[in-house]
């Protein structure tokens, strides 16, 4: 019996909502290359566009940003635990998922709610979690807008939400990711949304998978100035550590999520009147790219999507600790997606192992 590894290889669905080409560097996302889904459609029409297979029409997309507007609010019962988990100091993504399960109590649509509701869960919890109360959302504004007012209780100005859009659409989906496959193999057993979500969560929090775009800026922070990048890189390259925000166990050549994102920290710090930390990002890439081809070459580790997320979320005033459910708040609509297409054609998810253990005498 032949075994992959961590299902490397292995093609375990059909699906039209992404197209991840790592030999060309390629994503496709709903039809539309990244590139261009990130800079033409909202998140709501992104959303819209993995849920039902085409980009919203005007009056489809008023209804549906006004349906997800009504739905923010989260029960008394979930910002109670919240409460609780602010007092234990747990980490973001762990109230998000234990928050998340509480989405059951809300009537309506599964779907709609668990969209409306994980802005306000993570905007809520990171107020209670440094002592202050959480800000209420503001129904008037658009779903990105509305994240940025709960977080800093100031209506964002429109080159902050195109920032934070352009990343909510570039993270929307990305083929059969952990989280994602997750959320389907939960499906395949025919149980409920919620619970396809929460094991999602629990797969995105790893530092393998949604876990990483903190270190990649620290390593930034480490270096300081453009030239200790040399100096740094190397030590860190022979000491056998890993160089976050490089290399990609899918892509082989530059991540093209990640030339969309650097595209909108440079427009935003552009705007900002401060580009020192665009330009000290941009020497620790160039250094990085060189000196890995150097001690590994041929294994052409190149920019991910990791180390431009956290160049862009720092200059939109996030801190690392919200780096991973920003993350998660978008990509919610994407494990929706899968999860919807899943029970369109279903069959439970069932590989098989390769015994390995002891075998006892009759």
């Amino acid at each position: 019996m032949n075994m992959n590894k961590g299902l490397e290889g292995v093609v375990a669905a059909e699906t039209r909502l992404s197209m991840v080409d790592g030999q060309a560097g390629e994503l496709i996302i709903g039809g539309f290359d990244v590139a261009e889904l990130a800079t033409t459609l909202s998140f709501e029409e992104t959303v819209w566009l993995l849920w039902n297979g085409q980009v919203p029409n005007d009056e489809e997309r008023e209804s549906f940003r006004a349906a997800l507007a009504r739905r923010r609010a989260i029960p008394d019962a979930t910002l109670a635990l919240l409460r609780s988990c602010a007092q234990a100091k747990l980490p973001v993504m762990d109230a998000l998922r234990i928050a998340a399960g509480t989405v059951s109590l809300i009537e309506g649509d599964e779907a709609t709610n668990l969209v409306a509701t994980f802005p306000t869960i993570v905007a809520s919890y990171w107020h209670l979690l440094n002592g202050r109360e959480p800000i209420a959302p503001n129904a008037a504004l658009a779903h990105v807008a509305n994240y940025l007012y709960m977080l800093t209780g100031e209506v964002p100005d429109a080159e902050r939400v195109r920032g934070m859009e352009t990343y909510f659409d570039t993270v929307v989906d990305h083929g059969l990711s952990a989280s994602t496959f997750t959320a389907r193999v939960i499906t395949s057993t025919e149980s409920d949304l919620v619970s396809a979500i929460v094991g999602a969560l629990g797969a995105m929090k790893g530092p393998l998978h949604g876990g990483a775009p903190g270190p990649a800026l620290d390593m930034v922070f480490e270096i300081g100035d453009a030239s200790r990048a040399e100096q740094v890189l190397r030590s860190k390259i022979e000491s056998g550590e890993k160089l976050m925000g490089f290399g990609h166990r899918v892509y082989k050549v530059r991540d093209p999520r990640a030339d969309v994102l650097a595209a909108a920290a440079e427009r935003m710090f552009t705007r900002g009147g401060d580009m020192r930390l665009y330009e000290l990002a941009k020497a620790v890439e160039a250094t990085a790219i060189r000196l890995l081809e150097e001690y590994k070459p041929g294994r052409r580790l190149q920019t991910n999507v990791e180390f431009y997320t956290a160049l862009l979320l720092h200059g939109l005033g996030l801190e690392v600790p919200l780096f991973t459910p920003t993350f998660s708040i978008s990509r919610v609509a994407g494990w929706i997606a899968h999860c919807l297409e899943q029970r369109k054609d279903n069959r439970i998810i069932r590989p098989q192992s390769v015994y390995v253990g002891p075998r006892r005498a009759a």
